[in-house]
């Protein structure tokens, strides 16, 4: 249904003034200004959006270096069958373990570099993503410990050895940072679960402080993120594991559980704490999911995992993580039914109320296979990360270059979460006879789009210079990097019916407007 709204715009010409005195009529110079309310129709699809998603895996060790390809990264954008799993995803991210194994008391070689480097040009290529975590072992050793299927010594790297690869990564990371989503910390023991450490303290039933870490063992992790956090470009996020490692770095080796957690007024301002966001990756799979929610102690205070402990700490990640970027994967199906479908599980509500972006395609294809037999596997796919719902519009008929145009965007954001990286928004009128596109930025943060139902109110201002003639309206949210800017892949998609253009990257607003 198409509502009109009538309103009047003053033409500043001097030819329509004296026009207007010349034919005695003074309301000559006034140009009739109608509004429309464009409806739209939501789409049911699963389709590809940048930075969100099912990811796809990849592990590469530094030893035997096998680079990208762009075939292979872009046969990822469109729906495929995973191993193991009875259900089929599209990717526009790529996780991808960088196992520096051959490393482990050396500099990074000029060859692992230059491979990176060809990581990502595949990435830009193909139209993904890539979310790199650069560790040294990626394998447990099972054997006579306490822990028994994962022993000492675990195989990472002294402090000294981390903070001199970092600076080496860092010229690398700098450079790409266009297709980089964002960056996990790493470094720290198997797998860079910063747990299972010969250097860092280990907090499991393997070592020998009473399963705590000690002051120092904060203040070398807090050295690390603090690296981390320069080399990699100020406009992207760094995941870290749990979220007291979060409280530790920002408030000190003594904060306590009830730290503050990042608020909308220092959301987005590439500080340190706007910056730091968090993978899971043993999301819904018990109680503390195996330790992200429990306090590790310091030199004065023990370990402690109850219930307090845990309502406290995710509390705090839910508050926090509305404005960061969250993902990771699953990792045990044994906390079933409650990591199944709702209504006997919770994993959609769970989800939402953690802001979940992205999710491991691979793994634990256990648990997700369940939410393919369960019935929830679309809607997961569907809104992980940001989905964004054109449900109105009020847009002008016409308008008087010289002035302002403005309009109103009915916005629902039917994901888990909002963009996490800088994104700008554009109005396009793109006239109807030539074909000429005309670009306005507007003033809205695409990343404060936040889940449920969002106003966006503009006013652009039309040039005096502005050709006259009929303009389709259009929206466009593009890439920030100039790089990226132009290629539709890394375009934003509103997930309505009839609106979508694949081979710009542009959303139809379905409605045209005069300029006079």
């Amino acid at each position: 249904m198409i509502k009109k709204f009538t309103g009047y715009a003053l033409g500043v010409s001097l030819a329509a003034i004296l026009l207007a005195f010349s034919c005695n009529d003074k309301s000559a110079n006034l140009v009739k200004v109608e509004k429309v309310n464009v409806t739209y129709t939501e789409s049911a699809e699963d389709f590809p959006n940048p930075e969100r998603g099912f990811y796809r895996y990849s592990e590469v060790h530094s030893s035997n270096y096998e680079v990208l390809t762009e075939a292979e990264l872009k046969s990822y954008r469109s729906p495929q069958s995973i191993q193991g799993a009875n259900y089929q995803v599209a990717s526009t991210l790529v996780f991808r373990y960088y196992v520096l194994d051959d490393v482990v008391n050396k500099a990074i070689s000029a060859s692992f570099l230059t491979n990176l480097k060809k990581d990502f040009e595949a990435a830009r290529a193909a139209g993904v993503k890539l979310i790199p975590r650069f560790v040294y072992t990626a394998t447990a050793k099972p054997g006579n410990c306490p822990e028994g299927f994962i022993c000492p010594l675990y195989g990472d790297a002294p402090k000294t050895i981390i903070l001199n690869h970092i600076a080496q990564l860092k010229p690398v990371l700098h450079d790409n940072a266009d297709v980089i989503a964002c960056v996990q910390l790493g470094f720290i023991g198997v797998w860079g679960e910063q747990y299972y450490s010969d250097f860092f303290g280990d907090a499991s039933n393997n070592g020998k402080q009473n399963n705590r870490l000690t002051d120092n063992n904060w203040k070398d992790r807090i050295e690390v993120i603090k690296a981390m956090l320069d080399a990699v470009p100020a406009d992207r996020m760094i995941q870290l594991r749990y979220p007291q490692l979060k409280q530790r770095y920002l408030y000190g080796v003594n904060s306590p559980l009830t730290s503050a957690p990042l608020t909308e007024s220092g959301a987005f301002n590439e500080t340190d704490m706007a910056r730091l966001g968090y993978h899971n990756d043993c999301f819904m799979a018990s109680t503390n999911d195996f330790g992200t929610y429990e306090d590790y102690g310091n030199s004065s205070s023990p370990r402690t995992s109850d219930g307090a402990v845990l309502n406290t700490l995710k509390d705090y990640f839910k508050a926090d993580s509305k404005f960061v970027v969250v993902g990771g994967e699953t990792c045990s199906d044994d906390f079933s039914p409650t990591n199944d479908c709702e209504p006997a599980g919770k994993i959609q509500a769970e989800f939402a109320a953690l802001h979940y972006s992205f999710i491991n395609a691979h793994y634990n294809t256990e648990v997700n296979n369940d939410w393919q037999d369960g019935g929830c596997m679309d809607n997961i796919k569907r809104n992980l990360g940001y989905r964004f719902v054109l449900q109105s519009a009020v847009l002008p008929d016409n308008v008087v270059k010289g002035t302002d145009l403005n309009i109103v965007l009915n916005i629902k954001n039917a994901g888990y979460a909002s963009p996490y990286n800088k994104r700008p928004a554009k109005l396009l009128l793109r006239n109807t006879k030539t074909g000429e596109v005309k670009s306005f930025d507007m003033a809205t943060d695409v990343r404060r789009w936040y889940s449920g139902d969002n106003k966006v109110t503009e006013t652009i201002k039309i040039p005096a210079d502005f050709p006259a003639g009929d303009y389709e309206m259009l929206l466009n949210l593009p890439d920030a990097y100039a790089s990226l800017a132009g290629k539709p892949e890394f375009s934003i998609r509103l997930a309505n019916n009839d609106v979508w253009e694949a081979t710009t990257g542009y959303n139809k607003l379905n409605h045209t407007i005069k300029v006079n």
